[in-house]
Order: C-alpha cells, then sequence, then structure tokens
C-alpha cells in the first residue's frame, strides 16, 4: 500500500530533496528502455496512484497529466537499442536512470530506486524492493515511464507497421516472434534479445 513512510524517515535521516525512480521496459525484445525521475510535492496523494503495472492504459494516461502536472520537478530519458546491446539491459537501464535524474531541477539529493540495484549515481541511493507498490514518488515514476515508452512504441510502430508494435509495445509475445520470423529484425530490435531468431525453437 502506498504510503509517505519511506520518505519521511528519510526526511528525519536529514534528507531534503527526494525523488523517485523507475523504468520501463527492460524485457521487450524491440525499442528503448524508458526510465523516469520524480520529486513529488510531500504528502501529494491521488485516489488512483498506484504500481503503473495495475492500472488501464487509460488511467495511466490521465495519471501522467496529473502528475506532470503537480510534480515539484520530473524528467524521461531512455538508453537506445544500441545502448542495450553494447552495454546490456540492466547497465543500459541504470544509465538511463542516472540521466534522467540528473535533469532535475532541483538537484535531489536522494533518490529512491524501484528494485535491489543501484550502479553509478552521483548522489545517496535507497534501493526499494517492488517500491512501486510502497513510495508514492517511486509509483510516480513508474507511471511516467511507462507512459512514456508506450507513446514511443505508438511512434515505432507508423516506422515499423509490419511488426504491430502498437498491440505488444516490443515484447516477446507470439504475434512478434512469429511477425519477426516472417520479416526478420528491424533496427529497433535489440541483438541480444533476438538470438531465438536464430536457433531451432
Amino acid at each position: 500500500m502506498l504510503n509517505w513512510d519511506i520518505e519521511d524517515k528519510q526526511i528525519e535521516l536529514g534528507y531534503t530533496v527526494i525523488c523517485g525512480v523507475d523504468e520501463a521496459g527492460k524485457g521487450p525484445l524491440a525499442g528503448p528502455v524508458a526510465a523516469a525521475a520524480c520529486i513529488l510535492p510531500h504528502g501529494y496523494n491521488h485516489a488512483d496512484l498506484k504500481d503503473s503495472k495495475k492500472l488501464s492504459e487509460k488511467k495511466r494516461e490521465k495519471l501522467y497529466e496529473e502528475i506532470t502536472a503537480n510534480a515539484v520537478s520530473y524528467a524521461i530519458d531512455y538508453a537506445s537499442v544500441d545502448e542495450i546491446d553494447e552495454l546490456n539491459i540492466l547497465n543500459a537501464s541504470m544509465f538511463a536512470m542516472r540521466r534522467a535524474v540528473e535533469k532535475l531541477v532541483p538537484k535531489p539529493n536522494l533518490a529512491l530506486i524501484d528494485g535491489n540495484i543501484a550502479r553509478g549515481f552521483e548522489l545517496d541511493t535507497l534501493t526499494v524492493v517492488r517500491g512501486d507498490t510502497v513510495s508514492p514518488s517511486i509509483a510516480a515514476a513508474s507511471i511516467l515511464a511507462k507512459v512514456s515508452r508506450d507513446r514511443l512504441c505508438y511512434e515505432l510502430d507508423k516506422l515499423y507497421p509490419m511488426y504491430e508494435i502498437k498491440r505488444h509495445k516490443g515484447y516477446g509475445t507470439v504475434l512478434h516472434r512469429d511477425l519477426l520470423r516472417i520479416h526478420g529484425p528491424s533496427p529497433i530490435h535489440r541483438k541480444t534479445f533476438i538470438k531465438f531468431l536464430y536457433t531451432h525453437e
């Protein structure tokens, strides 16, 4: 359940500007991974604010507008397909997260990171497993990241309609895999994620 307990405890420890950080799109076969960082007004509450995966697309879109209108600061960044293939998905996700955090004004002095890994940040971090279900700051970031990536997928669908990306958002569904076998990979496909094309799977 979302509450401000984590943020409150960190404020008691002396942190004054806290951001939540999350990513979307680690698993897909195609497209970049998106990361968002968000500083909410302390105590901000919205009845529908929760883990982005538990929301309908319509509610996520509405919350995106609410969050961006009310946030103290927010930023979104991406790790490209080339960066994912070069760095691996975990390191690329961290790269995108760091870039998002660096864009925030005012500068946070603590980042709450969804998950259990934080690498290379130039500020203090606190990892929170399933953070998007307990921290409003992380939940807000998860919505910003998910909506931003979905919007990008709709644009990629226009460029590469043969893969029907608007339907699966780049994830490895049966449809997507079948279309990949028919059309072969495109520049937006992650080479390290589509090795199954070259096996007898």
